[in-house]
């Protein structure tokens, strides 16, 4: 297991190489430790600025975290032209490398500190769209209901975990909070949050009293959003229920 004198210790040693290295013109933590939120459990979030094609830097980069850092594995998430590599090492310790563009570099969340180098002004990641939400949240109802009929447990278990997932988002979105990957889950309201633990599946033989109450949580977020459009789906949605 890693402590926070290790992260602290590999974080500098990777700003460092960034440093000595002339096709890196800039770089920037991110994730908690741009706001000052670390804990004992945060990974390293770095952002590099390249200066031409990323791919040899990427690279090199990924040779160091096996050979000096005991990297075990990596997988890589892309975004526009960004190729954000994740390193699980030996340790436990996550570590997120983000490799952009130079011209694309440039804070698109506050989680952003520009440690060297020039940042381009960006526009602001948006959060989830509201109606998209619903949409989503209804669609999966609809398979949770029919999961259950067909004597599919699992099925409708996890289709019902995807009504709550964005019912919850909805609450996130209405009380301002970060409503992706559940990072504004634990800052609800408890009276918000609390009736959502009733809508957790703990017998396969009785799923019809979450996915019931599920959909009344999710019907009261729909009013929050659109008053009409809840109650158009209200009727249908306590049908399949």
């Amino acid at each position: 297991m890693f402590t926070p004198g290790d992260r602290t210790q590999l974080r500098d040693a990777l700003v460092d190489a960034a440093r000595s290295d002339e096709r890196v013109t800039g770089a920037a933590l991110t994730g908690s430790a741009a706001l000052g939120a670390e804990d004992a459990w945060s990974d390293i979030d770095l952002a590099f600025a390249v200066d031409g094609d990323p791919e040899p830097v990427l690279a090199d980069f990924t040779a160091r975290m096996y050979r000096e850092h005991a990297a075990v594995h990596h997988m890589d998430v892309v975004f526009e032209r960004t190729v954000f590599r994740v390193f699980l090492l030996a340790n436990t310790l996550q570590v997120d490398l983000a490799f952009w563009p130079a011209a694309d570099f440039g804070a698109t969340t506050p989680k952003f500190r520009l440690l060297f180098g020039t940042a381009r002004d960006r526009p602001a990641t948006p959060p989830p769209d509201a109606r998209r939400l619903i949409d989503l949240a209804w669609l999966h109802a609809l398979h949770a209901r029919s999961s259950i009929e067909r004597g599919r447990g699992w099925q409708a278990e996890y289709m019902i975990g995807r009504v709550r997932e964005y019912a919850l988002a909805l609450a996130c979105l209405r009380h301002g909070v970060p409503a992706v990957e559940g990072r504004g889950l634990d800052q609800l309201p408890a009276a918000v949050a609390g009736p959502f633990e009733a809508t957790l599946v703990h017998d396969l033989s009785a799923l019809e009293r979450p996915f019931h109450t599920v959909v009344e949580l999710l019907i009261g977020e729909i009013e929050h959003v659109d008053t009409g459009l809840a109650q158009r789906l209200a009727p249908l949605l306590r049908e399949i229920s």
